[in-house]
C-alpha cells in the first residue's frame, strides 16, 4: 500500500529478479492478511476480558501506533544494512510479536495481547517500508506501477482469506460463559484457556514467518546494492506544509481509520439480532465478502480510472460509502449488514488514488511524501478508538457515522484535486 524513501539504488541479474518479485508478493500476502486477523481477534478479546468497544479498540491502537513510531526509524535501517537484510529483520521482528501471543495467553492479560500486538506490527511496518520500494526496482522502470498493482492483488488476496481461515480457527471456539461472572483464579484460568486459540493461530504464523525469513535472508545477495549518503529524514516533513499533499495525508489518516474501524465491528455489528443476528463465527466468515469487495474493486476501479478524473472517481466512491454507511444505520436485518459490507467495495480504489493525487508535484521529492503517508496509516490507532467511545455512548449504528465523516472529507479532497489534473 505504501512506498517508503528509496535510499540506495540497486541493480540485480536478471535471472534473479524474477525470484526475488515471488518473495515480495509473498510479504504483501502475509503483511495484509496478517493486519486483517485483527478483525476477529477483536470480539474474542472482548468477551474473554468484558471490555467496552472503546476499550477493545485498543488492539487497532497498539497495532497501528507502530506505522507511526516505527515507520521513520524503519527508512533509517535500510539506509544502514539494505533491503534484503532489513526485510529479514522485518520478518522475525514480525515472528517475534506472534510469539509473544504465547506468553500473553499464559498471563490472562490484556495489556500483554497488546503488547504482542505491537511488536508484530513494528515488524509489518518494517517490511512495508521495504516491499513497495524493492518491487519498484525489480525490473524495468515503465512496468513498475504494474508490477506494485500486481503485488497489491496479493495483500487483498491476504486480507480475504485470513480472516475467513481467522473466524474458524479463533472465533470456531468462541465462549457462551459470561467472563464478567468469574473471578480470582478462576478468572484467571478460563482467560488462559479460552486464549489458546488464539496462541495455536499465532504459533502457526511465527513457523511460517521463520521459513520466509530464511529464504529471504539466504537470497540477500541476490540483490546488489550500492550505498548513498543519508539524507535528513526529518525533512519529509515539510511537504505537509504544501495544501494538495496535506490535505492527501490527512485523507490517508482517515481512509485508513475508517476501514479498519470498519472492519473492526463488523463482526460485533452482523451478530447484532436487528442485524443479522448470526454468530460470531458466521459474522467473521462474512468478513470476506469485507475485504473481498476491495480485492474486486481494484479491477473495476482500474477501468475507470483509465476513463474519468481520478479526483472524481474519488469523490463518487466516498459519497457512495457514505451513502452506505447512513443506509445500513437506518435499515434493519440483512439488508443492514450487507450493506455495511458493501462499503469494501468501494474502499479499494481509494489509498491508491488518494496517493497519487497527493504526491502529484512532488517530483523528486515523491518518495519523502511516500514515507509521511506510511506514518499517516496512524490513523488505523485513531478512528477506530473514536469509533468505539462512540458505540458505548450510544450504539453500533450510530457509531457509523464516525467513518462517514472521514469519507466526507476524503471525498472533499477528491472534489478538490480533480481541479489540478
Amino acid at each position: 500500500m505504501i512506498a517508503a524513501k528509496e535510499h540506495m539504488t540497486a541493480s540485480e541479474p536478471s535471472r534473479s529478479a524474477d525470484d526475488l518479485r515471488i518473495f515480495v508478493f509473498g510479504l504483501f500476502f502475509i503483511f495484509g492478511g496478517i493486519t486483517s486477523l485483527n478483525d476477529v481477534l477483536i470480539p474474542k478479546l472482548k468477551g474473554l476480558f468484558s471490555l467496552s468497544y472503546a476499550e477493545v479498540m485498543l488492539v487497532q491502537s497498539a497495532f497501528f501506533a507502530a506505522y507511526f513510531i516505527v515507520s521513520l526509524p524503519a527508512a533509517a535501517i535500510v539506509e544502514r544494512i539494505g533491503y534484503m537484510r532489513t526485510a529479514t529483520l522485518g520478518l522475525l521482528t514480525t515472528m517475534v510479536g506472534c510469539l509473544l501471543f504465547v506468553p500473553a495467553s499464559s498471563s490472562g492479560i490484556f495489556a500483554m495481547f497488546l503488547l504482542a500486538l505491537f511488536v508484530l506490527a513494528a515488524g509489518i511496518t518494517i517490511v512495508q517500508v521495504v516491499a513497495n520500494p524493492l518491487i519498484s526496482m525489480l525490473g524495468a522502470p515503465a512496468t513498475a506501477p504494474s508490477r506494485l498493482t500486481f503485488a497489491q492483488a496479493f495483500n487483498s488476496l491476504g486480507t480475504t482469506l485470513f480472516p475467513y481461515v481467522g473466524a474458524i480457527v479463533i472465533l470456531g471456539s468462541l465462549t457462551r460463559i459470561d467472563a464478567s461472572t468469574l473471578s480470582g483464579a478462576a478468572l484467571n484460568a478460563f482467560r488462559a484457556a479460552e486464549t489458546k486459540a488464539i496462541e495455536h493461530a499465532y504459533l502457526g504464523l511465527a513457523a511460517a514467518l521463520l521459513i520466509i525469513a530464511g529464504a529471504v535472508w539466504s537470497r540477500r545477495k541476490s540483490l546488489i546494492e550500492t550505498p548513498v549518503v543519508p539524507g535528513n529524514i526529518l525533512k519529509a516533513f515539510s511537504l505537509l506544509l504544501r495544501p494538495r499533499f496535506g490535505f492527501g495525508s490527512l485523507c490517508i489518516f482517515l481512509y485508513v481509520g475508517a476501514e479498519v474501524a470498519i472492519g473492526s465491528m463488523m463482526v460485533s455489528y452482523l451478530t447484532q439480532p436487528g442485524v443479522m443476528g448470526i454468530s460470531a463465527e458466521a459474522a467473521g466468515k462474512h468478513l470476506i465478502y469485507y475485504w473481498g469487495g476491495a480485492m474486486v474493486g481494484r479491477f473495476i476501479g482500474a477501468y475507470f480510472l483509465r476513463i474519468f478524473s481520478p479526483g472524481k472517481v474519488l469523490a463518487f466512491v466516498a459519497a457512495m460509502a457514505i451513502a452506505l454507511l447512513l443506509f445500513s444505520a437506518q435499515l434493519d436485518g440483512t439488508t443492514s449488514g450487507w450493506l455495511l459490507l458493501a462499503v469494501g467495495l468501494f474502499n479499494s480504489i481509494m489509498f491508491p488514488t488518494i496517493f497519487s493525487l497527493a504526491s502529484q508535484g512532488l517530483a523528486e521529492r515523491t518518495a519523502e511524501g511516500s514515507g509521511i503517508i506510511c506514518m499517516a496509516i496512524v490513523g488505523g490507532a485513531v478512528v477506530p478508538l473514536i469509533t468505539g467511545h462512540v458505540a458505548d455512548l450510544s450504539d453500533l449504528k450510530i457509531a457509523l457515522i464516525v467513518p462517514a465523516l472521514c469519507y466526507a472529507v476524503i471525498a472533499s479532497f477528491g472534489w478538490y484535486a480533480r481541479k489540478s489534473q
